[in-house]
């Protein structure tokens, strides 16, 4: 073998050596600092030793997340501070973790992204935790304070007649939308955190058509004056004389419903003294001794809506607490009013 031939890997040896001794010892003389590339939550920290990166991300990163978060709407403005959302931020977590990342590679990794002009390409998201439940305070806040309950409509019956009062729409926070963009914007620098409470409209559950169709008839019955009025659809169709109970047998006042009705009805006798010799006895219907004559209408406690044969007793308070009418008009009556109907005795 030539000396020729020797001395190429004896050249190339030496090269090598003193190559990987220069790559040492620039390795070796660098300073600590994050690859060039990496950024945590948008935030350029590449080139910087970690105090540094500590120091921009505290000023660009962390700032932004102590914004407050606002909610509007209409004049009305509440307010999440970052002391009470409890906001932390893993500042020093994230920058050792870009420390790491810039050591990819080794020292030959290193050495050639100094002198390349190399990157590490990477952006790292920082860990930012909060309290949810102050988050669900506000939340609690904006809809006491701008939601409303719907409110139905309602049927007011009065001795003076029948009318109707409008239900109100009710008004809600769309709460959990809003939860969802506050927790987004309370973990992102960039966020905007201002927010407007976006509502809905609660429709209620009883509307005024829902009252009409469910009261097509309402009587009201005037013991004072003997009257019998029906209303259909909340106006007034027609005026009946009646018979209302004694002094000593009045018929209850109140607001009741129509519970059941019968033709040519039976008549189950009170054990009263009124009732002389019949009293216990269920008298057939039709029969002389019974004076439920025609129609019933049964009302609350064997009170109830009937025909009578002493026709000369209406106008008067003359009953044993029904509500008497003449045969002619309760068998008007009757078809008119159905099972359910209310009925205000006054």
């Amino acid at each position: 073998m030539s000396k020729k031939t020797l001395l190429i890997p004896a050249v190339l040896l030496v090269v090598l050596l003193a190559t990987a001794g220069g790559v040492f010892a620039f390795d070796g003389a660098r300073t600590v600092e994050v690859a060039k590339g990496i950024t945590v939550g948008g935030v350029d920290i590449g080139g910087l030793t970690p105090a540094v990166a500590r120091q921009r991300l505290e000023r660009e990163l962390v700032a932004a997340l102590q914004e407050p978060v606002k909610v509007h709407h209409d004049k009305a403005t509440w307010t999440l501070g970052a002391r009470e959302a409890k906001i932390e931020t893993n500042v020093d977590a994230v920058v050792d973790d870009a420390v790491r990342r810039s050591e990819d590679g080794g020292m030959l990794g290193r050495t050639l992204r100094r002198v390349t002009g190399g990157k590490v390409e990477a952006d790292l998201e920082p860990a930012v935790t909060f309290s949810d439940r102050a988050v669900v305070r506000l939340l609690d806040k904006v809809r006491k304070e701008v939601g409303r309950p719907a409110k139905d409509a309602t049927l007011q019956i009065t001795g003076s007649g029948v009318e109707m009062a409008p239900g109100r729409r009710g008004l809600q926070v769309k709460a959990s939308e809003l939860h969802e963009a506050i927790n987004a914007a309370l973990v992102s620098p960039t966020a905007d955190r201002r927010f407007v409470a976006a509502t809905r409209k609660v429709a209620p559950k009883v509307s005024t058509k829902d009252l009409a169709r469910s009261n097509p008839v309402v009587l009201i019955a005037d013991r004072g004056a003997n009257t019998l009025r029906l209303y259909r659809d909340l106006e007034l169709v027609k005026t009946y004389g009646i018979a209302a109970g004694t002094a000593e047998f009045p018929t209850p006042a109140g607001q009741f419903t129509i519970a059941n009705k019968a033709v040519n009805p039976a008549w189950s006798v009170p054990n009263s003294d009124w009732a002389g010799s019949l009293q216990g006895q269920v008298i057939p219907g039709g029969s002389p001794e019974n004076p439920l004559k025609a129609r019933w209408m049964g009302i609350i406690d064997g009170v109830g809506i009937h025909g009578t044969s002493s026709e000369g007793s209406i106008g008067s308070n003359a009953s044993h607490g029904c509500l008497r009418m003449r045969v002619a008009d309760v068998v008007d009556l009757y078809p008119k009013v159905p099972v359910g109907a209310k009925i205000l005795i006054t």
